[in-house]
């Protein structure tokens, strides 16, 4: 059904796209914002300036809500330690040192059991998601789950830079809001729900560049958000042209890390200060730089360890960060592999005036940039898999301009036509290149362990060949 509806969204006329993409931003409206989001908001700002011990009582509390929760509500953790009893194992739910590691793959297996006894998934709000795994996630919010998360993003990464709900902005993401073959502007819809432009990230060729900027201009925008890489892209180009007129309030990140080179250029582009976020749909995490430059952690959203093969490491070490649900107690992840890899900073005044704690640094997962044969950079492709395909992890790697091989493994059901649908989904983006489907038992790690959802193979004189094509064009 949701394929159909998907099909028929793009055969519309660009117009009513936009009608089509405001229907459902009044629908998610609805869900993120309601009478209470003012006072959540201002709940969030006055928590920034507490002590230590209030943070302390106040996350300790969260914790053990959480805690009680999901061994006495959660069908997976309630199995899990009635097992570990009838096993002889005395150890206390009470300390979260005494509760394993959950891994992603859990998750994905069986996802309906980490949901609330208490709870209706009917009257839930359901969200899809493959994060850069290549892995789909089903992941559900109560509303009040919702609305807490969505305030915390209206008080820490809008109010912050200077901007609110009712501004004019547009979002660089994965959505494909428009033909990758299209050729012609729109390369976008307004989403009238959210005052939003969503630009396809898909169509960042420099001859269509300069409509984007266009579009920035008449719709007003007055600041942006989006992929690292999109957003360096429209950088780039916005310089070389000399295009002195897309002045933003502020740009935001996400989902990929931010590099000197890359801030810089945007910073200069858009005239505006660039701020990091980090966070992810499971709901376990979150952080939000202020204006000192400093990754403030959201403590609200999760609990936050960092371990090795070891265990847990020193506060400034890195490892793999390990979180527990404290805002999402309704699909409560305790001891959550998020696949990210980061350090936690020391404690110390910030310039900001805030006592959040922070990240010294998240390193994620740096997902290769691809190359199509045009010239056109495509930072991501994690959108592909977010369709409910019966696969358990793909990776997708470019071995020469017009050839991309996938490497995936099948879960039970998996069909030709599901391997039809990831090559037209990947074709949509990178246009009518080879796709080769590889089954595998594993997709192989690197020597560290790492997943790694892209790779690109090209050699740097193959991917100067194909810069140097991007700026003759």
């Amino acid at each position: 059904m949701k394929k159909q509806l998907i099909q028929i969204y793009h055969q519309l006329p660009p117009p009513l796209r936009s009608v089509a993409a405001s229907a459902r931003g009044h629908y998610l409206y609805s869900w993120r914002y309601g009478p209470e989001t003012e006072s959540l908001v201002a709940e969030a700002h006055e928590r920034e300036h507490w002590s230590a011990a209030e943070w302390e009582t106040y996350r300790t509390e969260r914790l053990g809500y959480a805690l009680h929760r999901a061994v006495t509500q959660v069908p997976y953790y309630r199995d899990q330690w009635m097992e570990r009893r009838r096993r002889g194992d005395q150890a206390s739910w009470d300390y979260l040192e005494n509760w394993p590691i959950l891994e992603k793959n859990t998750l994905r297996e069986q996802p309906l059991a980490f949901v609330a006894d208490d709870r209706d998934t009917r009257q839930m709000l359901h969200e899809h998601t493959s994060g850069t795994t290549g892995k789909p996630l089903d992941l559900w919010w109560s509303r009040p789950t919702v609305r807490g998360w969505y305030a915390l993003f209206e008080a820490r990464w809008r109010r912050w830079y200077g901007v609110s709900l009712p501004d004019r902005w547009a979002i660089l993401g994965g959505q494909l809001v428009t033909p990758v073959e299209q050729r012609q502007p729109p390369f976008w819809v307004w989403n009238d729900a959210f005052h939003q432009l969503y630009m396809s990230s898909y169509h960042l060729a420099p001859d269509l560049i300069p409509t984007y900027f266009e579009a920035l201009v008449r719709y007003q925008i007055k600041y942006m958000l989006g992929y690292t890489s999109s957003l360096y892209a429209l950088a780039q180009e916005a310089l070389r042209l000399g295009r002195h007129d897309i002045q933003m309030t502020v740009v935001i990140t996400n989902a990929e890390p931010v590099y000197t080179y890359q801030r810089e250029a945007i910073a200069q582009a858009f005239g505006c200060p660039v701020r990091e976020t980090y966070g992810m749909s499971e709901i376990v995490a979150a952080a939000g730089e202020c204006e000192a430059g400093r990754l403030h952690i959201w403590p609200e959203a999760g609990w936050i360890e960092v371990h090795d093969n070891n265990g847990q490491v020193p506060v400034g070490n890195v490892g793999d960060l390990i979180c527990t649900s404290l805002l999402n107690t309704d699909m409560p992840l305790i001891r959550y592999r998020v696949g990210d890899r980061g350090a936690l900073a020391p404690d110390s005044p910030c310039d900001c005036g805030r006592t959040l704690p922070a990240l010294a640094s998240v390193e994620g997962r740096t997902d290769d940039v691809l190359y199509t044969p045009d010239g056109r950079l495509v930072g991501r492709l994690d959108p592909v898999f977010k369709s409910s395909l019966p696969i358990r992890e793909a990776q997708i790697v470019q071995e020469a301009t017009d050839r991309i091989r996938v490497r995936y493994v099948p879960a039970v059901g998996f069909s030709p036509e599901d391997e039809e649908t990831i090559v037209a989904q990947i074709q949509a983006r990178m246009g009518k290149i080879q796709v080769i489907m590889e089954e595998v038992g594993e997709v192989p790690r690197t020597s560290n362990g790492k997943f790694r959802a892209v790779i690109c193979q090209l050699s740097p004189a193959e991917r100067e060949i194909l810069l140097a094509k991007r700026r003759q064009q």
